[in-house]
């Protein structure tokens, strides 16, 4: 989760998972070629056609109310994103209400969105496991879609109906928060985030504030104000109790993981089983995870440069010790003059950044970075055109998922803003030297304040350590070389949750059910059996 101006803006303006760098493999691969009370028994397959409803019963007016509802699960067919293909047989969606402010039940609702694989069912069956793919702003509705029938070849599958769900104002979710208009999206990128002058800083810290008013405009602040991870921890609370599970099983994957510790903060003692893989660090403040996250990526940059100058065809030469200096060589001269693209946009040099970020979340994804700057020195840039609408949300057609406007309306709640000038400057300068991949070259020694700073709502969250008695041992997944959660956050949330750490090595966001039978086992073994894993092991 990364929220400075635009180059360190795009490193990770939301921490994508594993879901996200599956699809996008498919879709480089296809489109850039040619460019109950208790927690035992076993719940009914569906397979019909009914559409998804809301709650049996009267609107709830009180708490206790809302823990009472009984989920209405019906088809996927009118909630899942029609290019998710998953298994219709064992598939099911529902929708949970919640107040939008729990100080008053009788106020405003939300509803929620569900998507649950069922167990196979019998005497196997421990409960729920609850997946959240992380953003924030991610849902996890279409990443449990998806990867759904791969999941539930591991022991989870077998035990657990799998679960995902969409945190009040994301994805499949109502109210959403969607902000602004594809063609606002387009514009957005379009400008130019290099201008570094008095008079550059101003105009862009004047778009950041507009597009505060412009969520504001939509949603309401009443609304906005409630967006937070405080809030979200209390839905899913809901959402337990509603699957008849006595204790939570979760899953949480990078912005995941800020939830899960959020969730065992406000409810310890209604843990069974918790694993938070890419681990967001709650006790770090803003700009020592700016930073942290920022030299995650140049080191990812640096792996990638050590790989593919080993190639005779990378780009970037044959010594990794210049690989930065040819990387400036093809990006900077998109400052003002885009390359061409088979879109009508061209590659713009804020849009290269954000590609290459894309890129740099997996090894997987190599491949298409080196397509792409091989494109750049020859003049063309639709690869990593393609790269960065992947990560914007934008489909062949122009249209945006809502995912970049919640991630910055959440973050926004979820922390302080830096505001202070002379902190932004700082910030600015010293993200420069610990990621030189990302210097445009046109530095001032000033930054500019981002949209949190201008948030017409006050944050919900301070940083803070987590403190959870009662907590039964949890689970924490890290990868030494993850560039949007380093490897340091999750050796810090697992001392603060006192939780067994899993180390894998590696230059990839999160490992959880991604191929490491070493991280698969482990994992598998806790959540099913609650066999902790060895004491330091390394995968």
């Amino acid at each position: 989760m990364i929220t400075a101006p635009h180059v360190r803006r795009s490193l990770a303006r939301r921490a994508l998972t594993l879901s996200v760098l599956v699809t996008s493999a498919v879709l480089l691969t296809s489109g850039l070629t040619a460019c109950d009370s208790g927690v035992t028994g076993s719940p009914e397959r569906v397979t019909g056609s009914d559409s998804v409803s809301e709650p049996a019963g009267d609107r709830p007016t009180t708490i206790d109310g809302f823990y009472a509802q009984t989920l209405r699960w019906g088809s996927c067919e009118s909630m899942i994103s029609s290019d998710i293909d998953y298994p219709s047989d064992g598939s099911s969606c529902a929708r949970v209400l919640v107040p939008v402010d729990y100080a008053d039940p009788a106020g405003d609702t939300a509803s929620l969105a569900l998507f649950r694989y069922s167990a196979p069912g019998g005497s196997a069956r421990i409960g729920s496991l609850l997946m959240n793919p992380g953003g924030p702003g991610g849902s996890g509705v279409d990443f449990m879609a998806g990867q759904a029938a791969d999941l539930a070849k591991h022991a989870i599958g077998e035990h657990f109906d799998l679960v995902g769900f969409d945190p009040r104002g994301v994805g499949h979710s109502t109210p959403a928060i969607h902000c602004l208009s594809d063609s606002d999206r387009d514009a957005d990128r379009a400008r130019d985030d290099t201008d570094w002058s008095p008079s550059g800083i101003a105009e862009r810290e004047a778009h950041n504030a507009q597009f505060g008013r412009a969520c504001a405009d939509q949603l309401g602040t009443e609304f906005l104000s409630k967006v937070g991870t405080v809030d979200v921890v209390r839905d899913l609370d809901v959402i337990r109790a509603m699957l008849r599970d006595d204790k939570l099983n979760y899953l949480g994957f990078s912005y995941g993981t800020r939830i899960g510790s959020a969730y065992a903060e406000a409810f310890p003692t209604r843990v069974r089983a918790m694993v938070n893989d890419g681990a967001v660090d709650p006790s770090q403040n803003p700009v020592d995870e700016q930073l942290a996250q920022t030299a995650g990526f140049q080191h990812a940059f640096d792996a990638f440069a050590a790989d593919c100058t080993t190639r005779s065809d990378c780009a970037l030469g044959t010594d990794a010790g210049a690989a930065v200096s040819r990387f400036w060589s093809l990006t900077r001269p998109l400052i003002g003059h885009p390359a061409a693209t088979t879109d009508p946009r061209g590659l713009s040099y804020s849009d290269a950044m954000t590609g290459v970020a894309q890129a740099l979340y997996s090894p997987e994804l190599w491949q298409y970075l080196r397509t792409g700057l091989a494109e750049l020195r020859a003049g063309r840039g639709d690869t990593l055109l393609r790269l960065a609408d992947i990560y914007e949300g934008r489909d062949d057609a122009g249209h945006y998922d809502p995912t970049s406007d919640a991630f910055t309306a959440i973050r926004c709640v979820d922390g302080p803003a830096i505001t202070d000038r002379a902190t932004v400057d700082s910030l600015e300068r010293r993200s420069r030297q610990v990621a030189p991949f990302t210097d445009d070259g046109r530095g001032t020694g000033h930054g500019v304040k981002d949209e949190c700073a201008f948030w017409p709502v006050p944050p919900t969250s301070q940083p803070h350590r987590v403190s959870a008695p009662g907590l039964p041992t949890t689970v924490v997944v890290s990868t030494t070389n993850d560039p949007a959660t380093p490897y340091a956050a999750g050796q810090s949330l697992a001392a603060q949750m006192d939780a067994r750490l899993i180390t894998v090595t590696g230059t990839q966001h999160t490992a959880s059910y991604d191929g490491n039978a070493c991280v698969d086992r482990a994992v598998d073994a806790y959540l099913v059996n609650l066999t902790l894993p060895p004491e330091n092991l390394r995968c």
